[in-house]
């Protein structure tokens, strides 16, 4: 068997950096916006009906996200995807200038589409490209750098705080910059390769057979609906964004506008440590698959507890009608307790978010099932945060807020566990894979046939890369 380097243009590797730069471009820069406060426009209300329509059409669109990415190619899909971010920044430049309350929410509506064939495309990357055993470093890289837009963000906004004293209305030209960023990032779509040609450091295709017609796609798409494993990581995906409210309004009543700034820095630097982390121990432990699987749930359930615990614990005197005359700054030595339970929820979410993709990334190799999956995650995970959302926006008890948090993340860890203990250690015996020197073996082959006169081509023997023969 040929090995192939890992730095060639149609490596899985450099195509999962590629749609990481791109998610940096685009949700990366979206994020940082969202570090400005409430988008920059300083409308909380506005931000909040902007972004219920937002995510409450994420959730819908996601369902059949992977459909459409496997009629029309993750290129295509991803490219769809971004020009949504594109427009969203727009609308905020012109809210600026000329306060259109509705071309924004239009932004949102249509952001939600977007966002959903853009993270379906690159969850199909992400977890249909590497070889197995490169899964986990697939995610902790593509979570790395897309986290960088997060920390740019971060920084953007503790500039403007330690320069103004507060972050008040956003100039325009912050927005200009923010739209470049993210149309290099539009642009960045078109470098991808088609998944026919990427291949494998194994020399396999990552896909060979034709796309589905739209009746069989939306046939897979019901039986995937239906799929044993997808019901039991359910709680999984509908969990796994429901704290981003929670986090985001405890940190607004307790710290002051400079010491936000700060926490979103710290943020992102835990998410990207995080990654790392996991990304290492589900691929590099020296043990079978399954049994990685399960190492990485206990750390992450018991990150989840002690960091819940600790917070818990913080939360209990603080509820929605405290009031401080002055809300903890950074210099404060009240600060480090909360700090320190933030940084603890960041690369818990980092593990939390890596080991759903590696769980749906161990189910299956097949590019076309691993889009549903992922646009079924977003769905589910899109539907969990707009649910929070309103618990927040209704001023539900912090600590009821944080126990339903605390509770379904509790919830969803045994039902990970069921799936994780039915996955096999390579499903590569299973699943038939394709060699690119074999591709080109029965072109040839065919090609010599045709010109002797022979209009019957024989079939190529094709092996599973599980296979114990050795190809040359």
């Amino acid at each position: 068997m040929k090995v192939h380097s890992s730095w060639r243009y149609n490596s899985p590797f450099v195509q999962v950096l590629l749609v990481s730069f791109v998610c940096f471009c685009c949700v990366g820069q979206f994020s940082a916006i969202g570090s400005l406060g409430a988008g920059g426009t300083q409308s909380i209300t506005l931000s909040n009906i902007t972004n219920a329509i937002l995510y409450a059409l994420f959730a819908l669109t996601g369902i059949v996200a992977g459909s459409f990415n496997n009629l029309f190619g993750p290129r295509i899909t991803l490219f769809c995807g971004s020009l949504g971010y594109a427009l969203y920044v727009a609308a905020l430049w012109v809210y600026q200038e000329k306060a259109q309350d509705w071309f924004l929410i239009f932004s949102g509506a249509v952001l939600g589409m977007c966002a959903a064939l853009l993270w379906t495309a690159q969850g199909c990357i992400m977890l249909s490209y590497p070889l197995e055993a490169e899964k986990g470093r697939s995610f902790a890289w593509f979570w790395a750098i897309f986290n960088c837009g997060s920390l740019l963000g971060g920084l953007i906004a503790l500039g403007i705080n330690l320069k103004q004293g507060g972050l008040d209305a956003v100039k325009t030209t912050t927005y200009i910059a923010f739209f470049a960023v993210i149309m290099v990032g539009v642009a960045s779509t078109w470098t991808l390769l088609p998944p026919s040609r990427v291949v494998r450091t194994d020399g396999t295709l990552v896909k060979v057979e034709k796309s589905n017609t739209a009746r069989q796609e939306i046939a897979a798409l019901l039986s995937t609906l239906k799929k044993r494993e997808i019901l039991l990581l359910l709680p999984m995906f509908f969990a796994s964004n429901f704290f981003y409210p929670y986090q985001g309004s405890i940190a607004f009543k307790t710290f002051d506008s400079a010491t936000r700034s700060v926490n979103g820095v710290v943020k992102a630097v835990g998410q990207i440590v995080g990654a790392l982390i996991l990304g290492f121990l589900l691929d590099k432990l020296p043990m079978g698959r399954r049994n990685r699987g399960l190492v990485g749930l206990a750390v992450t359930a018991s990150f989840t507890i002690i960091a819940y615990s600790w917070g818990v614990k913080y939360q209990i005197p603080i509820t929605r009608a405290t009031h401080w005359e002055r809300k903890i700054n950074y210099h404060d030595s009240t600060f480090a307790e909360p700090m320190s339970i933030f940084i603890l929820y960041d690369i818990g979410d980092a593990f939390y978010q890596g080991l759903a993709y590696w769980i749906m990334g161990a189910i299956t190799n097949d590019p076309f099932e691993l889009a549903r999956f992922a646009g079924m995650y977003k769905a589910v995970q899109s539907a969990g945060a707009a649910v929070a959302f309103a618990m927040d926006a209704t001023l539900v008890p912090y600590i009821n807020e944080i126990g339903a948090v605390f509770g379904l993340m509790l919830f969803s860890f045994p039902f990970a566990g069921l799936v994780i203990w039915g996955i096999r250690d390579s499903n590569y015996e299973v699943e038939n894979q394709v060699y690119v020197d074999e591709t080109a073996a029965e072109e040839n082959n065919t090609i010599a046939v045709l010109e002797s006169g022979n209009q019957a081509a024989p079939q190529f023997d094709r092996q599973s890369s599980g296979s114990s023969e050795k190809k040359i």
